[in-house]
């Protein structure tokens, strides 16, 4: 184990314990449910995850989910108690389930730049639900909007000692960063502890975390009946989306910016078995989360052994130092989540996509989504922001007139490239985009209306070298295509016809399959050498 991934490890305990205390309020459970259930989903991951900057934790969002959840729920709080452990439970066997059928696959639709949108978005709703705790004001609001003009009418009321110890707290941990080999995040929550007893906090109202048990008692579960489990069903997938939506976000983002290699049907397996291994601990619902992924990453993890690490300093802390964790003040705890996303603010990864003139506004619309709609939701949005860019790309009826290079056997877009001439007789197509159900028709009727527009030319060639395969409908449309413009006298030859696309052809059209040829060079010389064996005439 390497010196980095220790104290990276160590930083990241002293996040995870403010993160858990934080989330268990949200869900409305014992604290001790949380960290029980971040030492056992760093633990579990470590084991069969990629991610050397992956903490699998609580999240925000899925505490918030499950909290959801048992208010729907009937009976006491003890009978909900059991049922979240059961909901834990079939949240990794769903996991696992995904994993072994490969539908990690999926995640494929989530561009990159839905992921750094998404990204940004996020640190900015973590950090906004920091501020209240921070500021030592109750806060409820369900959505940002409503939570940032809640906190503007709050700031009269906000508490200056809390104020000061969150800020000050804050201010240290950033100064940290310039002496990257000391775990700041855990030297802060010791420097916490120590003014809290020294000046006594708690009789300045400044709110502290107080005592964590160890381990809660171990439920009964034989009074629960299978009308009662079969009622968790329905909010089963939600969690599985948002701990998927969140943790591959993360875990995505910080590979791409790392150069570091993860799949995400392992990752689905990893997320399984850390939600089993919660459920085990009567733990919460655990992920990815961002703002610990932030702070490994800041830490410089160096291997997966720095979650390893996390987890053991995790339960170090409450074994050993309950009683001074009692004394953490919980503004400190809220400056420890904020520091570790201020990084994750930076605006020029969005920047660049509006330079290069690509995909700005799907970055945007998922940053703007999330902070608008909550984290699952958002990310839909974004999907269905990347998809839409997608179709409307492939659906744009681009095509380029081919011309052959001066002295060579290539042909090239005769609009790019000034030292690229049409060869006489004969008009060479390429549509820009491979061919199927939604541009098919547009492309193709493009290439017509340019056909009958040039009378000079006798030979049309259309080069398919963009379209790996046809569907049923691209198909149609090419036999409709060719039987058009043979119609109108013209000799019809296809280049570069894939193996896929050509087996399609043979099976469908045979006369067709003829009339494909390997290149486009060996394609004007077919219909050049035809026309001119029957005189010109197709």
């Amino acid at each position: 184990m390497r010196k980095g991934d220790w104290i990276a490890g160590l930083s990241v305990a002293g996040l995870m314990l403010p993160e858990a205390v934080a989330y268990a309020g949200i869900a409305g459970l014992p604290p001790q449910r949380a960290i029980c259930a971040a030492i056992a989903g760093c633990l579990a991951y470590g084991l069969l995850g990629r991610s050397r900057f992956a903490i699998v934790t609580p999240t925000s969002s899925s505490a918030a989910i499950l909290a959801a959840t048992l208010l729907t729920l009937p009976g006491s709080a003890d009978d909900k108690a059991v049922l979240a452990i059961i909901l834990v439970a079939l949240v990794g066997g769903l996991f696992l389930i995904a994993s072994m059928v490969r539908l990690g696959n999926l995640a494929g639709f989530i561009s990159r730049p839905v992921l750094r949108g998404f990204a940004f978005g996020l640190a900015i709703t973590i950090i906004l639900r920091q501020i209240p705790v921070l500021a030592g004001v109750p806060v409820n609001a369900s959505g940002i909007l409503q939570l940032v003009t809640r906190l503007v009418a709050s700031v009269p009321q906000w508490h200056l000692p809390s104020v000061i110890v969150g800020a000050t707290a804050l201010v240290a941990l950033i100064g940290l960063r310039r002496v990257p080999f000391l775990p700041g995040a855990f030297l802060v929550l010791c420097g916490g502890i120590a003014v809290s007893a020294i000046f006594d906090l708690s009789s300045h109202d400044v709110a502290l975390v107080g005592a964590i048990p160890l381990l809660p008692a171990w439920p009964d579960f034989s009074s629960r009946q299978w009308p009662e489990i079969i009622a968790l069903l329905p909010y089963v997938l939600p969690l599985v989306l948002i701990l998927f939506a969140e943790s591959w976000g993360t875990i995505r983002s910080f590979s791409l910016r790392n150069n570091e290699t993860v799949d995400a049907n392992r990752e689905l397996g990893a997320l399984g078995l850390a939600n089993l291994a919660s459920a085990v601990v009567q733990g919460m619902p655990v992920g990815a989360g961002f703002s610990a992924g932030a702070a490994s990453e800041a830490a410089g993890a160096q291997s997966r052994a720095t979650a390893v690490v996390a987890a053991l300093g995790l339960a170090l802390l409450i074994i050993f130092a309950s009683g001074p964790v009692a004394l953490l003040p919980q503004p400190v705890l809220a400056a420890v989540v904020i520091a570790a996303l201020t990084h994750a603010l930076d605006p020029m990864p969005l920047l660049r996509l509006w330079r290069l003139k690509r995909d700005g506004y799907i970055a945007l619309g998922a940053a703007l989504g999330v902070l608008v709609f909550g984290v699952l939701d958002g990310m839909l949005v974004a999907i269905a922001f990347s998809l839409a860019a997608l179709l409307r790309r492939m659906a744009s009826p681009y095509v380029a007139r081919l011309g052959r290079l001066a002295g060579g056997h290539d042909f090239v877009d005769v609009a790019r490239h000034a030292d690229a001439f049409p060869v006489s007789g004969v008009t060479v197509w390429r549509p820009a985009q491979p061919l199927f159900f939604a541009n098919a028709d547009a492309i193709l009727n493009t290439i017509v209306s340019r056909v009958r527009a040039d009378s000079r030319s006798k030979c049309v060639v259309v080069s398919l070298e963009e379209s790996f395969d046809l569907d049923s409908t691209a198909l149609d449309a090419l036999l409709e295509f060719d039987t058009t413009v043979r119609a109108s006298g013209k000799r019809v030859q296809y280049a570069r016809v894939h193996d896929r696309a050509r087996d399609l052809i043979i099976a469908a059209a045979p006369q067709l399959a003829g009339r494909c040829s390997v290149s486009v060079d060996d394609a004007v010389s077919a219909v050049l050498t035809q026309a001119s064996s029957t005189g010109g005439a197709p």
